[in-house]
């Protein structure tokens, strides 16, 4: 049921969007969260976005989140305004944390105010803006870059990766925390198809096929469900601050065709 509200509000958010940006994320936040207040997350959520992409379809959108006034995070959205699927990512944490590090690789379809939204145990939203300009690509329409043929054949393979927090101020804060000192890494094999991609033989459109949800499990218990959106790139990769004491990973895809494949690694302590 819950898979089934995403997708509904996801299409419904995916009509064209009137011209005036705020007006976007206006309509976008009364359907997502109705009247219930958004408060401006200031230092609590450090966007980590470019200024203006590189690739298109492939940029990677991440951000660091405080839980304020020792509030625990269980529920992290975001959306890329004027993306077609504008809701391009939903982080459900099993047990809520004080701090949640992510990135993400994404399509974006053109220049979009981006929007994080961090939900508290206690019901409050914080919300941190953003804006990213692009090359006007347009990526979510842009042809697959993989042979379609070698993209189903490895489609769900998946390869998972735990590694310490850099060296930057990010991890440094970060670091000194059980909870969060190192980086889990899941890459995807999946075409990630938008709906809007056409055949370029047969000029007709490819049907829409993306991750639905990411069900990742530290050490056998659940830790993260993931719901996911045409805005993922192809092949996406998924980065999600994870314990350093973690000895085993195991990741669930489920894609909106129904394939679901399973991965999972065990790691030495570091």
């Amino acid at each position: 049921m819950k898979r089934r509200l995403f997708i509904g509000l996801c299409a419904a958010l995916a009509v064209p969007a009137p011209a005036l940006a705020v007006t976007a994320w206006e309509d976008i936040s009364s359907q997502l969260y109705g009247d219930r207040p958004l408060i401006p997350a200031g230092d609590h959520i450090a966007l980590d976005a470019p200024y203006r992409t590189d690739n298109d379809a492939r940029t990677v959108i991440g951000a660091r989140i405080d839980g304020p006034d020792g509030r625990l995070i269980d529920k992290v959205t975001l959306v890329l305004d004027e993306n077609p699927m504008p809701v391009s990512a939903v982080l459900d944490f099993a047990r809520p944390l004080p701090r949640v590090l992510f990135e993400l690789t994404l399509r974006i379809n053109g220049p979009t105010p981006l929007h994080v939204i961090a939900e508290t145990t206690d019901g409050t939203l914080y919300v941190a803006e953003g804006f990213v300009k692009t090359s006007g690509q347009g990526a979510c329409a842009a042809p697959p870059g993989t042979n379609p043929d070698d993209a189903l054949a490895t489609l769900g393979e998946m390869t998972i990766d735990l590694s310490p927090l850099s060296g930057s101020e990010l991890a440094a804060r970060l670091g000194a925390l059980s909870q969060a000192e190192g980086r889990l890494d899941v890459g995807i094999s999946h075409p990630s198809l938008s709906g809007l991609q056409k055949d370029q033989v047969t000029l007709l459109f490819i049907p829409m096929r993306y991750v639905e949800t990411l069900e990742i499990d530290l050490d056998g218990q659940p830790y993260v469900d993931i719901t996911g959106s045409i805005s993922l790139a192809e092949n996406p990769r998924i980065g999600i601050g994870a314990p350093s004491s973690t000895r085993r990973a195991d990741v669930t895809m489920t894609d909106t065709d129904g394939t679901v494949t399973h991965a999972g690694r065990s790691f030495p302590g570091y």
